[in-house]
């Protein structure tokens, strides 16, 4: 799973400077060498032309070179890093500082910056969780019969699941009983292991696939107050920042300030927004947009739907609906059914997912909301029971708070330990 939106829609290298921290750096007051060498070698010419030499060149109206020496340096100042125009006076070695890549340091530098946030944002999690494991185990020498009933109710509280739990005990007592555990700094080890392995074992699966012709599109899916039209306009953003083209659809026509929330978050992108009045049919928006959005040539589509209980059968019925319009008006669209799951729901959000698998194939999931619950073992519990890939976990309310989800990060970020 890692990498789908990096390996398919990337254009532009994420450890590349930003343009505006250049913009900024060259904006400073503070002169560089080379400026100051710019400005003496401009200031000894000035000094060198006398009167006469300006007498003969009739016709010319020549600038105080004082105010050109300013001049160069308020250009150099505002240029961006893409057109920079290096002057014949600027030695290699500054061009070279002003244009350079950020170094191998930098970039594990951002990745650990990243990783330390996932952490931070995890902490509701780890306190039920991981925190609750050192305690069992402190102090500890063996494994017994006691440790592992106490370990199963951590389990449990953590949201892992009653069948993940009860998978994990028993992995744990074969361990034990065939002498492959001795204590329990391996056992929490072990443990580590086979929720990553929970996590991991559908990462296969889960790379998207741009089609041939057309634009991609996005049907995003949920129960009420999951956080779609945020999610659709974060994931918006990411397509955006990969060079793609992208036109939002507000497919829910019910909820009175559905269309306006996604208005906003397309303002936000300069994004379009293909919107009906309100009550319109939801099927008739989407059949209209992706017919602009193939006449516009546009890359990706993301269709907002109205929330609904999973258990409403005829609101289920109207999905069904608009992802039958979708086909008809482009072959193969939905090309992926989002299903947006508030983490914060538990074991609830499994039965969501359940049905909606089993009314429109759903193919990827989103979490929202993991920085601000206890529940974060309903990740390894989606993986576990269902074959369906997690896209994105979302962290908080920024727009870059949607993060891909990367297995192993997630699962080293969950058992990070109060010392490390």
């Amino acid at each position: 799973m890692l990498g789908w939106f990096k390996k398919k829609f990337k254009k532009q290298d994420d450890t590349a400077p930003e343009k505006d921290a250049v913009i900024d750096e060259l904006r400073t007051d503070t002169p560089f060498p080379e400026q100051e060498q710019l400005e003496k070698d401009v200031q000894a010419e000035t000094e060198q032309t006398s009167p006469a030499d300006d007498e003969d060149l009739p016709g010319e109206v020549l600038e105080p070179v004082a105010d050109s020496a300013t001049q160069v340096t308020e250009d150099i100042r505002q240029v961006t890093a893409e057109e920079i125009v290096l002057d014949a006076t600027l030695n290699e070695s500054a061009a070279q500082k002003i244009l350079k890549k950020p170094e191998n340091g930098e970039t594990k530098e951002k990745k650990k910056s990243l990783f330390a946030r996932l952490t931070e944002r995890l902490s509701k999690t780890r306190e039920s969780f991981t925190y609750q494991l050192d305690t069992l185990f402190l102090g500890k020498k063996v494994i017994d019969a006691e440790m592992l009933d106490d370990l199963e109710e951590i389990l449990i509280t953590a949201d892992l699941g009653v069948e993940t739990a009860m998978e994990l005990i028993e992995y744990a007592r074969r361990q034990v009983k065939h002498k492959e555990l001795s204590d329990p700094s391996s056992l929490k080890k072990a443990l580590k292991n086979k929720i990553k392995d929970f996590i991991t074992g559908n990462e296969s699966d889960a790379t998207l696939v741009m089609p041939d012709t057309g634009p991609f599109v996005i049907m995003v899916i949920g129960v009420n107050g999951v956080g779609k039209t945020t999610t659709i306009g974060k994931i918006a953003h990411k397509f955006q920042r990969a060079g793609n083209s992208v036109m939002l659809v507000a497919a829910d026509t019910f909820r009175a300030a559905a269309v306006s929330q996604l208005k906003i978050w397309g303002e936000r992108n300069k994004i379009e927004v293909v919107a009906h009045k309100e009550g319109a049919d939801p099927s008739s928006v989407v059949f209209d947009a992706l017919g602009i959005a193939l006449a516009k040539k546009i890359d990706v589509v993301l269709v907002d739907t109205a929330g609904r209980l999973h258990t409403n059968l005829n609101l289920i019925e109207e999905l069904k609906k608009i992802k039958r319009v979708m086909g008809k008006k482009l072959d193969g669209a939905p090309h992926e059914v989002m299903l947006v799951i508030d983490a914060t729901t538990g074991q609830n959000g499994i039965s969501q997912a359940k049905l909606f698998n089993e009314a429109v194939g759903v193919t990827g999931i989103t979490l929202t909301k993991l920085d601000g619950t206890s529940k974060g073992g309903i990740v390894a519990n989606i993986c576990r029971g269902m074959d369906i890939p997690i896209r994105f976990i979302g962290i908080g309310e920024q727009i870059d708070d949607l993060r891909d989800f990367n297995a192993e990060e997630f699962v080293e970020a969950l058992f990070q330990g109060r010392n490390n």
